[in-house]
């Protein structure tokens, strides 16, 4: 009853106010009878007045004025002066779609995309009876789609995607939207079937409907077949089944249709091929099973062809060489059988390729290298045996993967363009012999090496320390002979390096403090034999050292202990002796990482304990001249002798102790002229950085030192004003990795915005460079990431700006809830989980090459007024390349728990299974409510290791969350065995994130109930 009291005193001065405003504007044309009351003034200035922000791009506005055609952002009829048009995108706008537009009577085109509008679709926009086009993309607006929309009988264009509407759509919405030619829904939360009016829309040429819970069966027959003209058709990432039934031909008009990430079924359309103009076909992450059409072979304008994660089998088609368009073409995951054809060289468009996980045989055809657009290619995990084509060496490729097959013979040399070009190279589980090419060393954009697992019988060519990108070198398994390179870290940012299980022999190198990027330094299983050097105590971001079964003497450098982010060592099965480190990990090291040495000293080992203690220095007085001669005293009595025994040895002394400084003396010298001509290197190369990025900036591309929005033609200079007053701990919400975020609200917009001041720290980047990454990155759309909004650039200073998340972080509401607050529910926690689910997926699947976010926590998972979960950080390690150098030694510290087993120790590619590793560990954190590290007084638990094991005890609901008051058993029972399979120690053994964003739609529609909050 109070807030009614309250509200209506409220009511009462908000309709004096409107009463105000009307009377005042008939007053003033009252003077004047020649002069009409026109309403689009009144209904704009009532528009504007319910905007909260960005009113400062309407100043124009006035409601003193007789007409708005002279207002920024309207366009007028000429003929009869009415608005025809209404255009605010990108204006940073915020509020509700208040009443007002419905006076615009003329209104053809209404579009207010990309701005930050709330509440629901107003149904009085229904009375817009001319409107054409009507664009609310991009924006918060929630609720359902209201059923009156359907009376807008004139609409041509609607774009409603980006967004947060769920919910049905009405029945009827279609019914008489028989002029409609482009309509677009993706990317909320809508659900349930197709209304069937669909079908009345007979001139509809484009329709996405992508990324939302539509489900059932689209019965295509009856509701595409009469969308003759339909250009495009994107129905993916939805809850779809059933099968696409003969005669899609009736669609000849199709240009590109998307399907992937349902639950389609059956054989692939026979007659698909009679879309003679089909450009793009994507299918992938469904259960099509059945051989690929041989009408495919007609579609002679096909560019892109992805089927990946079905069951497609059959052979695979030789007439392939007949898509001469085609450009991109990924079978993987599928189990199609039979040989590539030699016709293959024909295809001169194809510059992406990937058949990876098949069963294919035979020999890779060497007329593959007359591809000459190929850029990638991706065989591996299929049974190809014979040789690799010399020629495919000779292309300018930037991916080659061939790892797990059959393949002999040597490894081709690379061509000048290949030199430049190639960045990954995987070549391993095959039965490759021969040396390994010395030109390895000059391929200068070489990244990752992975040449494991074959049987080269050679020695590591020193030159491979001289590719400075090389951060992956993985040479396990190979029968590799001879010493470790002393230059192999010659680059300085190698940062896995594994030798293990070789035939390696001669001492550890004492170099190995060149790699000093280095975190995992795997040679365990070799011969190498002498000491371990005391230089490795320098490579501070070292996490993981294996030098288990060589033959190692010595004792452990007592430095290593004061390497605090070392994780793991293993130095069993060598012959080391003495104390251990005192510090570091080694107090806390088990018994199977020591044992089988001759004598290292812990109480852990029953074997001796051997010191290796100096023995000290004896000099003989009789070493220097004889024993007989006249410098030996001629009374011979003891105290004489014993005095010059004392002389004697006093001089020698004396002249080692002159000997050793005169030597630290000239060493000190040469170090410092070293340093200093190091240091005039380094500060040639810095000012030719500075001078190069300064002459760009005078180019006139990038304009250092000003706030950059993507969205506005005008950015305001608001951060060097302000920067001071808006940087303190008043606005701070948070930091990580990458530095310290602060909430705050633009100039006189008051748009609240998040901006993350990156860690900078004498770090000297091109702006373009960061201009081009940082508008890569802000391309990113989706309802579950966090869109990048602009950024600032200086030498000194870079932010970037994004979105506010105004529900704060999930670790927030997992951990660090207030004892007085709800715990979340189930039904929030499953959105949770599939909304990031759903964000990754469009990471991994929609950009070429993927964005991989490395750091999947609960703290990078913020959240909004509707508990929809937004990712964040994703993409920052490729922004700023040169930024990891400070920071990502400190990732998996922060991140310990989270961290898949090929970035931590192992090494096996890095790619988008490292982000459903740590997705996987996300799952358990949320329906457990633990961490997935806790340290007890006697033990440390792994939150995976421990779900697996009440998982096989039949125990598994014992782990979840006590807060949890109702959950449904036959949904948290599937979720936490997916999350187990994420976190396989197997990369490969992980599904992607189009499969796991599958896989928890169906535990969602299989559960019989569902709480209405979701």
């Amino acid at each position: 009853m109070e807030r009614r009291m309250m509200k209506f005193p409220l009511l009462l001065l908000q309709t004096q106010f409107f009463l105000l405003s009307f009377l005042l504007i008939v007053a003033s044309l009252a003077d004047d009878d020649s002069i009409p009351l026109n309403d689009d003034v009144l209904g704009l200035i009532v528009f504007k007045s319910s905007l909260h922000s960005g009113s400062s791009e309407l100043e124009s506005w006035n409601e003193d004025d007789t007409s708005p055609c002279a207002w920024r952002f309207i366009k007028c009829n000429p003929r009869n002066g009415r608005v025809s048009e209404l255009s605010l995108d990108g204006l940073g706008l915020s509020g509700k779609i208040g009443r007002g537009l419905e006076k615009l009577q003329d209104l053809k085109v209404l579009s207010l995309a990309n701005n930050n509008f709330t509440g629901n679709i107003s149904p009085e926009l229904a009375l817009l009876n001319g409107l054409e086009k009507l664009n609310l993309s991009m924006n918060h607006i929630d609720g359902s789609i209201p059923a009156s929309l359907a009376n807008m009988s004139s609409i041509q264009f609607l774009d409603l995607s980006y967004n947060s509407l769920s919910g049905p759509l009405p029945e009827n919405l279609f019914r008489t939207w028989k002029s409609l030619r482009f309509i677009s829904l993706a990317s909320n939360f809508l659900e349930g079937p197709f209304p069937t009016s669909l079908s009345e829309c007979t001139d509809l040429n484009h329709l996405n409907l992508s990324n939302n819970h539509f489900s059932g069966d689209p019965n295509f027959k009856e509701m595409f077949q009469s969308l003759t003209r339909l250009r495009t058709l994107d129905l993916s990432n939805n809850e779809l089944s059933g099968e696409l039934p003969f005669g899609i031909s009736a669609l000849h008009n199709l240009k590109e249709i998307s399907l992937q990430g349902n639950h389609f079924s059956g054989s692939l359309p026979a007659d698909i091929g009679f879309c003679p103009h089909l450009s793009r076909v994507e299918l992938n992450g469904n259960f099509f099973s059945g051989r690929i059409p041989d009408s495919v072979q007609q579609l002679n304008e096909l560019r892109v062809l992805s089927a990946t994660h079905n069951f497609l089998n059959g052979d695979f088609p030789q007439w392939i060489d007949k898509l001469s368009s085609l450009e991109y073409l990924d079978l993987s995951g599928n189990n199609l059988q039979g040989s590539i054809p030699s016709s293959i060289g024909e295809m001169k468009s194809l510059q992406y390729l990937s058949l990876s996980n098949n069963r294919l045989s035979g020999i890779i055809p060497h007329s593959i290298s007359s591809c000459s657009s190929l850029s990638s290619i991706q065989l591996k995990g299929n049974a190809f045996n014979g040789s690799i084509p010399e020629g495919l060496f000779e292309l300018g490729l930037d991916e080659i993967d061939l790892s797990r097959n059959q393949l002999t013979g040597p490894i081709p040399k690379g061509s000048t363009k290949l030199l430049d070009s190639l960045e990954v190279l995987d070549l391993s589980g095959n039965n490759l012999s021969g040396v390994i090419p010395s030109d390895m060393g000059l391929y200068v954009k070489l990244r990752y090496l992975n040449m494991s697992l074959n049987n080269f019988e050679s020695e590591i060519p020193p030159e491979l320390g001289h590719c400075k990108n090389l951060t992956v070198l993985d040479l396990r398994d190979s029968a590799l002979t001879g010493s470790i390179p002393r230059d192999i870290c010659d680059s300085g940012s190698l940062r896995i390096l594994q030798l293990d299980e070789n035939s390696l022999i001669g001492p550890f190198p004492s170099e190995i403090d060149n790699c000093s990027s280095l975190f995992l330094l795997s040679l365990s299983h070799n011969n190498i034999t002498g000491p371990i050097p005391k230089s490795i105590s320098s490579l501070k971001k070292l996490k993981i050292l294996k030098l288990e079964f060589n033959q190692l003497t010595g004792e452990i450098p007592q430095d290593l202990g004061r390497l605090e982010n070392l994780l793991s060592v293993n130095v069993s099965h060598n012959q080391l002796i003495g104390k251990l480190p005192d510090g570091g990990i080694f107090p806390n090291l088990d018994r199977s990482a020591l044992e089988g040495n001759l004598g290292i000293c812990s109480p852990l080992l029953r074997g001796p304990c051997k010191m290796s203690a100096a023995k000290p220095l004896v000099l003989n007085p009789f070493a220097y001249g004889n024993h007989h001669g006249g410098d030996i005293p001629s009374d011979g009595s003891s105290d004489n002798i014993m005095g010059f025994r004392r002389r004697r040895f006093l001089s020698v002394s004396a002249i080692i102790a002159i000997s050793a400084a005169a030597a630290i003396a000239i060493g000190v010298i040469i170090i410092t002229l070293i340093n200093a001509s190091v240091r005039r290197r380094l500060a040639f190369i810095n000012d030719a950085l500075e001078s190069m990025c300064s002459s760009s900036n005078r180019s006139g591309s990038v304009v250092a030192g000003k706030l950059i929005f993507f969205d506005s033609k005008s950015s305001p200079d608001w951060i060097t004003t302000s920067l001071e007053s808006m940087l303190n701990k008043a606005t701070e919400v948070g930091g990580g990795v990458f530095g310290t975020v602060y909430r705050a609200s633009l100039g006189d917009e008051g748009r609240v915005v998040a901006v993350k001041k990156l860690i900078t720290s004498n770090i000297v980047e091109c702006p373009e460079d960061f201009d081009r990454e940082v508008r890569t990155l802000g391309k990113a759309n989706h309802q579950n990431i966090i869109s990048l909004r602009g950024y600032y650039w200086t030498p000194q200073l870079q932010f970037i700006v994004s979105d506010f998340a105004p529900g704060g972080s999930l670790q927030a509401k997992l951990h660090e809830r207030h004892p007085t607050s709800a715990p979340l529910n189930w039904a929030s926690r499953f959105k949770i989980i599939l909304g990031t689910a759903r964000g990754l997926a469009y990471l991994h699947h929609s950009f070429r090459p993927p964005i991989i976010h490395y750091n999947i926590k609960p703290s990078n998972i913020l959240l909004d007024d509707h508990m929809n979960p937004k990712i964040s950080d994703y993409g920052l390690a490729r922004l700023v390349t040169k930024l990891d150098k400070h920071v990502l030694s400190n990732r998996f510290q922060n991140a310990l728990g989270y961290v898949a087993p090929e970035l931590a120790c192992q090494n096996l590619r890095v790619s988008e299974k490292c982000d459903v590793f740590g997705f996987g560990v996300l799952i358990l954190e949320i329906v457990t409510g633990r961490r997935p590290v806790e340290y007890g007084e006697d033990n440390v638990v792994i939150l995976s290791d421990h779900v697996r094991v009440l998982l096989d005890q039949g125990n598994v609901l014992d782990c979840v969350d006590p807060s949890l008051e109702s959950y449904h058993e036959e949904e948290v029972l599937p979720v936490l065995k997916l999350a187990l399979v994420c976190t396989s120690q197997i990369p490969s053994s992980r599904p992607s994130m189009e499969e796991v964003v599958q896989i928890l739609q169906v535990i969602k529609t299989a559960s019989p109930q569902r709480e209405a909050s979701f």
